[in-house]
């Protein structure tokens, strides 16, 4: 489904005729010529707009908005967030209609392509409005059973109450820091977190995602064992600015911003004997590795769990080498794996842990690095050489306060291991029942992939979910896995809904493909 005409630029004047169907970006000599035309009367804007064949086409109009304009909207928004009373037919559609215009218009253009909310969503897009628990609903009232999890925000489940409780109340109170006075939610969410974290991780520090988290630990092994180099898992991912973007092991996302950091090296996941070749090379050559940076279970790759006796290996290969070994639990920490912190399936204690996702309870942004206290020395002398504005506000440890509250209190690590183990089983029976489509499951807990023969019958398998009221999605390093990642107190009906909507989606995907062997089209297969 492609977005609608824009109509943001309704009863404006248009830039030019020679311009108003252009199909690629404008020359800055275009864009020069149509400032020219237009003086100073007004801003160029970009719109996009498709033809009748779905070819995207650019366009330039001449906006002369003003701020009571804007000023106008923003009211409007707002009412919409505050009212009570449920919006009319009428006025979903438009709102649905009016951000499709925004997201092509005005938010990371391209992305609406790839959302099946609005490729799979039928005569109207798929806005999400509410959610409960593992049920989320849309702005048109449309039900999904969610098994994504945001990508691993909701180990707690949406909108839990205590946590929405926690942090209405710090609202009320004190939204964000003044930097200056002391805030104690801050010193009690690092007491409990340096209480549960295994060995003697201690010292945190707080940001907002857990891309920052990696940054944060990087420059701390960089600060400690003043070397430069980093070892990484092939496959692996930490998150997308720079620094951390250097040690993710997926080209496609690492070519289009190089020369990244110097000196990272890369080894197959979960193979002991190759990091120990690595190791031994780069030190015949000089080169000494401040770190090496793994994920305990790698979550994009595809809930792909290492031999049992490999993190032990790694612990002892960075002691043996004096490197820091950093631990990324920003996904399978909270009790994702069936343990509050997934390094404890392995009794393996890390000089710096990685949290995220779950951390803020669903509720708020919020991540955090722990370190051992003998790391941590470094920043003593000047803390100031790292921080953050907004990162531990009161707001988000009122919300990582009352996340760990929630899930020491629901057992969600228990939780996570046994309802992990029946949905392995029952996929693992599916697979063998359609091993023509389905390859392989994998996974610890409740962080779970499903491999499938190609990337089309992937997408197929999400798209079928999704008309299914289920919501799954690919990982950003495989387009042929499917990740299950759902809250850790779903209840088990829902499990089972889900597992019957899987095995259904199969069954119709078999029959396409009996019907046409040759079929490979994503269109025809969803």
């Amino acid at each position: 489904m492609k977005a609608a005409r824009s109509s943001k630029h309704k009863g404006r004047k248009a830039a030019g005729k020679a311009f108003k169907n252009g199909g690629g970006a404008a020359t800055q000599a275009d864009l020069d010529q149509m400032r020219q035309q237009v003086a100073e009367k007004c801003d160029l804007k970009v719109r996009i707009h498709y033809d009748k064949n779905g070819k995207m086409k650019r366009s330039y109009s001449c906006t002369s908005t003003t701020r009571e304009e804007v000023q106008a909207k923003a009211r409007k928004y707002r009412q919409i967030i505050t009212r009570k009373k449920p919006l009319d037919q009428k006025t979903k559609k438009a709102l649905i209609k009016h951000t499709l215009e925004n997201f092509e218009d005005f938010y990371n253009r391209g992305f609406l392509i790839y959302r099946k909310s609005v490729a799979e969503a039928k005569d109207f897009a798929a806005l999400e409005w509410s959610g409960r628990g593992s049920i989320m609903r849309d702005l048109l009232g449309r039900e999904y059973i969610d098994c994504l999890g945001g990508y691993g925000i909701y180990n707690m489940g949406m909108c839990h109450p205590k946590i929405i409780a926690a942090v209405k109340a710090q609202l009320e109170r004190m939204p964000l820091s003044s930097q200056e006075l002391l805030d104690p939610l801050r010193g009690e969410l690092a007491e409990l977190l340096g209480e549960l974290a295994p060995g003697d991780l201690q010292e945190c520090f707080f940001i907002n995602n857990g891309t920052d988290a990696v940054e944060g630990a990087l420059k701390l092994s960089r600060l400690y064992t003043k070397r430069v180099g980093f070892i990484s898992a092939v496959r692996g991912f930490h998150g997308k600015s720079m620094g951390s973007l250097s040690v993710m092991g997926k080209n496609v996302y690492r070519q289009p911003f190089e020369p990244l950091l110097p000196s990272i090296h890369f080894v197959p996941f979960g193979d002991a004997a190759e990091l120990a070749s690595e190791f031994r090379k780069l030190n015949m050559v000089g080169q000494d590795v401040a770190a090496v940076i793994l994920e305990p279970v790698q979550g994009e790759a595809g809930a792909i769990v290492p031999p049992a006796d490999y993190l032990q290996q790694v612990r002892q290969l960075c002691d043996e080498f004096g490197s820091l070994l950093i631990l990324d639990e920003v996904q399978t920490g909270m009790g994702r794996t069936g343990k509050i912190f997934a390094c404890e399936h392995w009794n393996v204690v890390p000089d710096i842990m990685c949290l995220g996702k779950s951390l803020g309870g669903g509720v708020m942004p919020l991540s955090a690095m722990v370190s051992n206290p003998v790391v941590w020395e470094v920043m003593e002398k000047n803390p100031f050489l790292h921080t953050s504005t907004f990162g531990g506000n009161p707001l988000a440890c009122a919300a990582g306060i009352a996340a760990i509250e929630v899930m020491l209190e629901e057992k969600l690590a228990e939780q996570a291991r046994v309802k992990g183990e029946f949905l392995l089983a029952e996929l693992q029976k599916i697979r063998a029942e359609f091993p023509e489509l389905m390859t392989a499951v994998h996974g610890l807990g409740l962080l779970i992939g499903m491999d499938f023969v190609s990337d089309e019958i992937g997408y197929a398998i999400a798209a079928g979910l999704f008309a299914r009221g289920v919501l799954v999605a690919g990982t950003l390093i495989s387009s042929r896995t499917i990740r299950i990642e759902p809250a850790l107190n779903i209840p088990d009906d829902l499990l089972r809904t889900v597992l019957d909507r899987l095995y259904d989606c199969l069954t119709e995907i078999r029959r396409k493909r009996l019907i046409d062997p040759d079929l490979h089209s994503m269109e025809k297969l969803g």
